[in-house]
């Protein structure tokens, strides 16, 4: 193999080890035997763990961005159900891996991976200003788009341990929770009440949003 091959190939190994467990259980060996050379020549390309467990959550950092990418057709509510689809997807497929990129793992303290969350939480915001129409976002648009963003690692980190809620209604009351945020901001901000009546306005009775609506109803006295 040429050398980026070879780093591609051990970055895609180490990122399988690293999924299914802690990144502190795998070794070096355990890396250089799964991708079929000897551990010294793992060094001749990555000059230690921390660097080869970096270059590994890059590529997972990109992976779990790009889950935020959606057609901009269709309701809101549909397309946010789509993204946690994804993301829960990563989660599930990943888990070891996505606990370690958003605790720090190993690496924790390192800038480069701190810089690597920064970069998934980052993306994930503007993808969600694209869907919301917006590109400058005011102050309380943009604590209820981030506090939701965080509130969805949280809640898949929660979920990891025990997997005792059904992932499916994790995902739906995920959507919810971004409605429901951006209510309670839409009761003190007259862009976020504009942007509440246009996420409603377009809502077919079958959809997230609507559905949350009649959730809520069925508890009144």
């Amino acid at each position: 193999m040429g050398v980026e091959e070879r780093r591609q190939q051990l970055i895609g190994v180490a990122l399988d080890l690293f999924s299914r467990r802690s990144p502190d259980e795998v070794s070096i060996d355990e890396i250089a035997s799964a991708a079929g050379i000897s551990r010294p020549l793992v060094y001749h390309y990555f000059p230690g763990k921390l660097s080869l467990y970096e270059a590994a959550l890059k590529r997972a950092s990109e992976d779990l961005a790009g889950r935020f990418a959606e057609p901009h057709e269709g309701p809101l509510g549909a397309r946010l159900l789509r993204v946690m689809r994804r993301y829960f997807d990563f989660v599930d497929e990943h888990g070891p891996g996505f606990s370690a990129l958003m605790r720090g793992g190993p690496a924790v303290g390192s800038s480069t991976t701190n810089a690597l969350i920064d970069s998934v939480r980052q993306a994930a915001y503007e993808q969600i200003l694209t869907h919301l129409g917006v590109t400058e976002a005011p102050a309380r648009m943009e604590l209820v788009v981030r506090s939701w963003i965080s509130l969805a690692e949280s809640t898949a980190l929660i979920w990891l341990d025990g997997r005792r809620i059904p992932r499916a209604e994790l995902e739906l009351q995920l959507v919810h929770d971004f409605a429901a945020l951006a209510a309670v901001s839409a009761a003190y901000d007259a862009d976020m009440a504009a942007l509440l009546r246009t996420m409603v306005k377009d809502e077919p009775a079958d959809g997230p949003f609507a559905e949350l609506v009649g959730r809520l109803l069925s508890l009144a006295p």
